[in-house]
């Protein structure tokens, strides 16, 4: 056992350096896109600096006043469904670090999502969907 390496900690250690209250914390994970090469366009970052001065720097879900990271664009459809509105005015929207995964999240699936479209689970017999009750 060793004493933490942090200045003036007198908290003793088993592994490592630091004990619990000063270890270094995880680095954010970068998010990977596969429209990267696109954010780096000259058009997308034209488009982002207009939507930002549309929507005069405040999210529009919340309301709140955004800058730096925190304020995001995102695409209402997104652009692997519809490729040709990754420019459109009218397909982006500005909103906060807080909202966008919001937006992001995809429905909830129901619990026999796979016998949905057969009708298995719908507490229906097939007799009673073809009539023959």
């Amino acid at each position: 056992m060793k004493y933490c390496s942090y200045p003036a900690c007198n908290a003793k250690v088993v592994s490592g350096l630091y004990c619990e209250e000063h270890k270094r914390r995880p680095k954010r994970k970068p998010v990977y896109s596969k429209n990267k090469s696109f954010y780096r366009t000259q058009a997308w970052i034209d488009l982002r600096t207009s939507i930002y001065i549309r929507d005069g720097g405040r999210c529009r879900e919340c309301g709140k006043f955004v800058y730096g990271r925190d304020a995001q664009v995102h695409h209402i459809k997104p652009i692997w469904k519809n490729p040709e509105l990754k420019l459109d005015v009218e397909n982006v929207i500005l909103v906060c670090a807080a909202c966008h995964p919001k937006l992001e999240e995809k429905p909830p699936r129901s619990k026999n999502n796979f016998f949905d479209n057969w009708g298995i689970g719908s507490g229906e017999s097939s007799f009673e969907q073809d009539g023959k009750k």
